[in-house]
């Protein structure tokens, strides 16, 4: 029972901890682009000035 004292506390801690710092990834624009991460991978960087591969 004296185990519960303490890990009731550090696991609501936890969870207000990763809930603040989600606020905060979303207040610093974290999650505004959401399809640019996903359509980035269809550009092709590494082609040349030709278009050729390396």
């Amino acid at each position: 029972m004296n185990g519960l004292l303490l890990l009731i506390p550090i696991a609501l801690s936890l969870g207000l901890l990763g809930l603040g710092a989600f606020f905060w990834s979303v207040q610093g624009g974290q999650y505004d682009d959401m399809d640019g991460a996903a359509l980035r991978i269809l550009v092709d960087d590494d082609a040349g000035a030709d278009g050729a591969l390396p």
